[in-house]
């Protein structure tokens, strides 16, 4: 995943919680919320609960992995901020893979609703 292509200012983050949609399952919680710019972006976060260091960076190498490999899913235009849950760490890799993928197919009818919308304006 390419540096521009995430989300790290805190108020940005703040921003796509408050204001965006969002889906939750068992590992992750995934908030979507438009950009107005002509890539998507997203943001990682893992809560200090779920292990130190070590493990949280593990945690965030898999799912940039997981996003590289579906990067056919995402719509421009948004920013996705992924957050893991306790979940993720009970499950194995391929179970969070079909968990993330889930999830942003879930949110896609959302994407599609609002580049609709966008076109109407």
């Amino acid at each position: 995943m390419n540096k521009y292509r995430t989300v790290k200012k805190n108020e940005e983050f703040a921003n796509i919680i408050h204001n965006g949609k969002y889906a939750k399952n068992e590992s992750y919680s995934l908030y979507i919320k438009n950009n107005d710019k002509d890539t998507y972006r997203f943001g990682i976060s893992v809560s200090k609960k779920l292990g130190n260091a070590v493990h949280r960076n593990k945690y965030k190498r898999q799912v940039r992995f997981i996003i590289d490999k579906y990067k056919k899913n995402y719509q421009n235009g948004f920013d996705y901020i992924i957050i893991i849950r306790k979940g993720y760490v009970d499950l194995d890799f391929l179970s969070n893979e079909e968990n993330f993928v889930s999830l942003i197919n879930k949110l896609k009818s959302y994407v599609t609703k609002e580049k609709v919308n966008e076109k109407k304006k």
